[in-house]
C-alpha cells in the first residue's frame, strides 16, 4: 500500500475508532488523520491570535456526524500575537508559528495538539526571518530591527545575538548544521560557526584577535560562536576580498545537503542580474571550527553572477529568482522581471545534473518585487506558487485576467492562473487526497489538483483573518512552504 492510499485508509477507520496511523504515528486527541492547521489573526474581538485545525478528508471544521457542530479544533495553549508562518515538520510531528505582534515564535506538538513546546526564549526583538532546525535543535532568526542574526542552542539553552547591521533575511538547512545571513541591499553572505574550545581562548583578546573574515563574535570576552563574511581564499588579513553575489536573499538545498544554492534576486532588490550561485556547504558547517571566512580555492571570476563563480559556476534567471524549490536534479526558481513599469512573475527550470536552464521562463502569477512567496509541490505533478500585491503587475496594468495564485504542471509544463483573491499568503498540499488548502485574502479556498476546481470550503471558513496553512499529516518535511 502507497504512503498516500495509507493515509486515506488511516481517515476512514478514524471514524470507527481505529488507531492505525501512517508510519507508526499516533492518532492524535481530535482522532483526525488528515488536520490542516490554521493560523489565524485576531479571531474575535479579545484574541489577537489562535490556531485552528479542520478535518482536511471531509473539509470541515467540527466532528463528522456530530450533533454539536463547534466547538471547532483547535491547539490548546497557544496565545500567539498575529501568527504569520508556520514551519511545518510533520515527520517530526511538530510545527513552528512565528507571531507578528509579539515576536512569538511557538513550538506546536501535533501528536498532542498542544503548544506544550512553549516560546522559544532568546530571540532578539522581532524577526524578518526564523527557522527552527529538523531537529529542534537549533534556530536562527535575523532581526532586523536590532541588526543582529540570532542563533539559539535549545540543547544547552545558549542564545548568541551576531551583530550584523541591515541583516534581513536567513536560511537552514534540514539538517541544521549550516545557517546563512543575508543583508538588504548588500552583494555578501554571511554564516555562524561555533568554535572549539582552543580557539575561544585565542579569541578572548577582543576583534584585534578575531579570525579572518569575522564580523563579530560573542560574548566578545570569551567566544563560542563566530559570525563570518563568506571571502575569496586569496583573501589575507591586510586585504580582506568577499565573495560577491547580486543582491542574495536566499538559499536553498541540494537533496544530498552538500550544495546550497543562492539566489541572487538581482533586479528585483535593487541589483544588476538574477541568478543562482552554487556554495559547497562544508566550509560553513556549524561545529567543524574552521577559524575563517575562507571558502574553497575553487573561486574563478565571473561577469554573469557578481564575482563569485565556483567549480559548477551560476545560472542567469532573467525572469527572476527570490524563491526556489529543489525536486531531484531540478530547480525551479520564482522571481520577477521588470517590463514596461511593471513587474512580472515567471517560472526558471535549472537543470542541476548540467547546471543550465533546461527551457525558457514560463510566465505566472505576478507578485511583489523581492517578496517573499510561497512554493510547494502536490498530488498530481502539480506545483503551486503563492504571490502577494498580484494586483500591482504587468497583467492588471494591461487589464488582463490576474490572480496571486499559480498551478504549474510539471509533466506538461502548463501553467492555470487561479482567479484573484487577494494575496496568496499560505499553501498546504492535502497529500494523497488530490487538493490543496491555501489562505488568500485571509480567507480558507481549497482547490482540486487534478484540474484545479474549486472545492466547497464554507465548513472550513473561520472569524477572522487566515494567514497560512499548514498539512499536519504530511508525508514529509517537504509538506512545507516555510523553510
Amino acid at each position: 500500500m502507497s504512503a498516500a492510499a495509507a493515509l486515506v485508509v488511516a481517515a476512514a477507520l478514524a471514524g470507527c475508532g481505529s488507531t492505525i496511523y501512517f508510519a507508526g504515528r499516533t492518532l492524535p486527541p481530535s482522532g483526525l488523520a488528515n488536520r490542516v492547521l490554521i493560523a489565524i489573526q485576531n479571531p474575535n474581538t479579545t484574541n489577537t491570535g489562535t490556531l485552528l485545525f479542520v478535518d482536511a478528508f471531509y473539509d470541515i471544521r467540527y466532528r463528522y456526524n456530530s450533533a454539536n457542530v463547534g466547538p471547532a479544533f483547535a491547539i490548546s495553549g497557544y496565545s500567539g500575537n498575529l501568527p504569520i508562518s508556520i514551519q511545518n515538520l510533520p515527520e517530526q510531528q511538530a510545527g513552528a508559528v512565528y507571531g507578528s505582534g509579539d515576536g512569538s515564535f511557538v513550538m506546536v506538538n501535533y501528536a498532542g495538539e498542544t503548544a506544550s513546546g512553549g516560546n522559544v526564549s532568546g530571540l532578539n526583538g522581532f524577526s524578518s526571518s526564523v527557522y527552527v532546525s529538523r531537529n529542534e535543535s537549533y534556530v536562527v532568526a535575523a532581526s532586523q530591527g536590532s541588526h543582529v542574526m540570532t542563533v539559539i542552542n535549545r540543547g544547552t539553552g545558549g542564545s548568541y545575538p551576531l551583530s550584523l547591521p541591515g541583516v534581513y533575511r536567513v536560511s537552514l538547512n534540514p539538517a541544521g548544521s549550516v545557517a546563512l545571513a543575508f543583508v538588504q541591499n548588500s552583494n555578501y553572505v554571511y554564516y555562524p560557526r561555533q568554535l572549539t574550545a582552543a580557539q575561544t581562548i585565542a579569541y578572548s583578546g577582543g576583534p584585534s584577535t578575531w579570525p579572518l573574515g569575522a564580523q563579530d563574535c560573542e560574548p566578545q570576552t570569551a567566544p563560542a560562536w563566530c559570525l563570518f563574511q563568506a571571502l575569496d581564499p586569496a583573501s589575507t588579513k591586510g586585504n580582506i576580498i568577499p565573495l560577491t553575489f547580486d543582491r542574495p536573499v536566499k538559499a536553498v538545498f541540494s537533496a544530498d545537503g552538500g550544495t546550497a544554492y543562492i539566489l541572487n534576486c538581482g533586479p528585483e532588490c535593487g541589483g544588476t542580474r538574477a541568478s543562482v550561485t552554487q556554495l559547497p556547504i562544508a566550509p560553513m558547517i556549524f561545529l567543524l571550527g574552521q577559524a575563517s571566512g575562507l571558502l574553497p580555492s575553487t573561486t574563478t571570476p565571473s561577469t554573469l553572477c557578481g564575482t563569485v563563480n565556483l567549480a559548477t559556476g551560476c545560472v542567469p534567471t532573467p525572469g527572476g529568482a527570490s524563491n526556489a524549490l529543489v525536486d531531484s536534479s531540478t530547480l525551479y526558481v520564482v522571481g520577477q522581471e521588470y517590463s514596461g513599469g511593471y513587474w512580472g512573475g515567471n517560472l526558471t527550470r535549472i537543470n542541476l545534473s548540467t547546471n543550465t536552464v533546461s527551457a525558457p521562463a514560463v510566465s505566472i502569477s505576478d507578485g511583489a518585487p523581492g517578496a517573499v512567496s510561497r512554493m510547494i509541490e502536490a498530488d498530481d505533478d502539480t506545483l503551486w506558487i503563492g504571490m502577494t500585491k498580484c494586483n500591482t503587475g504587468v497583467r492588471a496594468a494591461a487589464g488582463q485576467p490576474y490572480g496571486c495564485l499559480t498551478m504549474y504542471n510539471l509533466s506538461t509544463n502548463a501553467v492555470t492562473l487561479m482567479p484573484y483573491n487577494n494575496d496568496a499568503t499560505g499553501i498546504a498540499a492535502v497529500s494523497g487526497l488530490h487538493k490543496i488548502y491555501t489562505a488568500e485574502g485571509g480567507q480558507i479556498y481549497i482547490y482540486s489538483t487534478v484540474d484545479g476546481t474549486a472545492i466547497d470550503n464554507q465548513f472550513v471558513t473561520e472569524s477572522g483573518t487566515s494567514y497560512d496553512v499548514a498539512y499536519m499529516d504530511g508525508l514529509t518535511d517537504a509538506n512545507n512552504t516555510v523553510y
